[in-house]
């Protein structure tokens, strides 16, 4: 049975212009909405024991401290479980951060993505800089050993020089866990309808992750995305999408992967509200073409010994004229187990995976 759980919490102070996910709601619903997501809870959820809780959104931080307890009364967790909670700056002072690590809250995901407050206002968050860096502090203060902050390069106007700024701000702070995203304009967002100017090209991106590679070195980078300064403060639940682990997904338009079955709930409010323990819609997938994706993407590379045992096939056979192409080109490098990118296959990786991918089409 799963270990860990998402939850999400689709209510925002205001929705960021890159934002595609079910998001933005108003308050309003807030009250209904714990009541039919604790509803979904308690239908499927049979009391396992959890390894990690992820509040995800959303702005998770803007639901009010009796109503995070709500939900987590829920589940059956310990203080070695990993519970995450999703916050902008905005939306936790000094108090509210104890009163989550109170509840047994003990991981912060904070959504700063720039220390520029130029670029903040044109990606509409709701905080500035400031305030991003008291929360920070703030959340210290308040007893988390554990937390994280996002950012995120090729935002519109940013360039070599800002960015820089904003990976020297991040470094002195030196948080546990860094993530960091490439802007990724999808359907549904703001900027898919109102394309912006000033967009840094692949070049320019593909510079800016170099620069934070550089950066972090310090870091132990254990994904594309994601750099821990210790390994303890590895993300466990992500670790859990990555390794392709079972996991509950609860909430406006969740996902979750049970029994070897992606599923998604309802996006639609209204009908989530009236129904949440509709059956989940169920979508198929290539999970070998996911162990492979999802395996490079951790830098320590894909266990071919696994794949070959969970899909009985002869990885190395079968991949043969890929590996050795990339091999060649020194994007792919042997391990002791199977295969990881190297840095240069890291900066190719959508070429790379596409040809593994292809193969299974």
């Amino acid at each position: 049975m799963p270990k860990s759980v998402y939850i999400h919490i689709p209510f925002c102070l205001k929705k960021c212009a890159y934002c595609s996910f079910l998001s933005g709601l108003k308050l309003d619903y807030a009250s209904v909405y714990v009541e039919k997501l604790i509803e979904e809870i308690n239908f499927f959820y049979k009391g396992e024991k959890l390894n990690t809780i992820y509040f995800g959104g959303g702005t998770p931080s803007l639901l009010e401290i009796k109503d995070i307890e709500r939900i987590l009364t829920c589940f059956n967790f310990d203080k070695k479980t990993e519970i995450t909670l999703e916050a902008n700056p905005k939306t936790v002072d000094l108090e509210k951060l104890k009163q989550l690590r109170s509840l047994g809250i003990n991981r912060i995901s904070l959504g700063v993505q720039s220390f520029d407050d130029n670029l903040l206002k044109i990606i509409n968050r709701a905080h500035n800089s400031k305030e991003a860096l008291k929360t920070i502090e703030n959340i210290t203060l308040a007893g988390f050993d554990n937390y994280s902050i996002d950012l995120i390069y090729g935002l519109p106007e940013q360039d070599l020089k800002n960015w820089q700024k904003t990976l020297k701000i991040a470094k002195d702070i030196n948080p546990p866990h860094i993530s960091l995203y490439g802007l990724k304009i999808e359907k549904g967002c703001d900027f898919y309808l109102n394309p912006p100017k000033n967009l840094p090209d692949d070049d320019m991106q593909a510079d800016m992750y170099e620069m934070a590679l550089n950066e972090f070195e310090s870091y132990y980078h254990y994904e594309f995305s994601n750099f821990a300064r210790k390994q303890k403060y590895i993300s466990k639940h992500n670790m859990t999408y990555w390794n392709i682990k079972p996991y509950w997904g609860f909430g406006l338009g969740a996902s979750g992967f049970i029994r070897n079955k992606r599923y998604q709930n309802e996006i639609d409010i209204e009908k989530y509200l009236k129904n949440p323990t509709e059956k989940k819609h169920y979508e198929s997938s290539n999970l070998l073409e996911e162990h492979i994706f999802l395996g490079f993407r951790k830098t320590k590379g894909i266990r071919t010994d696994k794949i070959n045992k969970i899909f009985n096939i002869d990885f190395d056979k079968k991949y043969k004229n890929q590996l050795e192409k990339f091999q060649k080109l020194n994007c792919i490098q042997k391990t002791l187990h199977g295969y990881k990118l190297t840095k240069r296959g890291v900066m190719l990786s959508n070429c790379v995976l596409c040809e593994f991918l292809d193969d299974e089409i």
